[in-house]
């Protein structure tokens, strides 16, 4: 049962992501900036969980490493996640962006092959290629220009980077979170994130326009706070304490299908070849990838 019970989570953490990515793109186009919906989402989520880690007697016999550890995630998961994913979904659109997402289990192979200095199997690095290549179908596709902003490319260039972050996050953190838990860890960073963004909350939270939001820009708001960020990203970590890559890998696809589903029937987007093919590419790459990685190192590989 007590498997069930963390597939069942990291099921509904990737539902609730994935539709996320269309409520981003709809409060982006009209309600608020990705600076204020960062800020909102720093600051809600440092209130929730900053009395439940301060009520564990394992807050403050953190070890230096693991304190510094800490820090690290906390700069990867604020600021290389959150802020480079919402940067990117106002440039980008729902499909691509939760598509581009699914590549994480790949980076995070990569990053923990590198952690360990273990050579590269064949198989593996033929996989992770076929998965790249997927990512560049998306990227050329949508515009060659992926550094200086305005257009699709852009954005989803911000979203890998984002990916990236939150690949190297899941191999720095995981003994972290085997030896404090997932509160302790999360309100760490989430406390970490909010003061070294405090100049950040400071400018932007004040000049958010509460009169003039809509009644769906207000529920919109509640589910980024709630249910877009807080609760599924607990339910990610948790699960990634207890599961193998294999699920985190496979699971990822609910997004992009969630996504899909609410931004097309929302007249966000339209699903086209460059979507299909990305996601096919990806999806093969990494079935390739879970096939010659032995189990047991998959393990470690959330």
């Amino acid at each position: 049962m007590g498997s069930l019970r963390y597939n069942l989570a990291l099921i509904l953490s990737n539902i609730l992501l994935g539709v996320s990515f269309s409520v981003y793109v709809s409060l982006l186009r009209g309600a608020l900036s990705f600076e204020q919906i960062f800020a909102l989402q720093l600051l809600f989520s440092t209130i929730v969980f900053t009395p439940l880690a301060l009520s564990k007697p394992n807050f403050l016999r953190l070890s230096l490493n693991d304190f510094g550890s800490i820090f690290i995630v906390a700069l990867l998961v604020v600021f290389g996640w959150w802020y480079l994913l919402i940067a990117g979904a106002s440039y980008t659109n729902p499909v691509d962006a939760s598509t581009i997402t699914t590549i994480g289990p790949i980076f995070t192979l990569i990053t923990s092959i590198i952690a360990s200095s273990r050579a590269v199997r064949r198989g593996e690095a033929l996989g992770m290629v076929v998965a790249m290549l997927g990512v560049v179908v998306i990227l050329v596709d949508r515009g060659r220009d992926l550094i200086d902003k305005g257009g699709e490319g852009y954005g989803n260039a911000l979203i890998l980077c984002a990916v990236v972050a939150i690949a190297v996050n899941t191999v720095l953190i995981t003994p972290v979170l085997r030896r404090h838990g997932t509160v302790v860890v999360m309100g760490w960073y989430y406390i970490i994130g909010s003061l070294l963004a405090m100049p950040l909350l400071v400018e932007v939270l004040p000049q958010i326009p509460h009169l003039q939001l809509s009644r769906l820009d207000v529920a919109e708001i509640g589910y980024i706070l709630l249910f877009g960020s807080t609760l599924p990203l607990y339910l990610l970590y948790v699960s990634a304490e207890h599961l193998t890559a294999i699920h985190t890998a496979l699971y990822r696809y609910i997004q992009p299908i969630m996504a899909a589903t609410l931004a097309v029937y929302r007249g966000q987007t339209t699903i086209d070849r460059t979507n299909i093919v990305g996601a096919a590419l990806i999806f093969v790459g990494m079935l390739c990838v879970l096939y010659f990685t032995p189990r047991s190192e998959l393990a470690t590989h959330e």
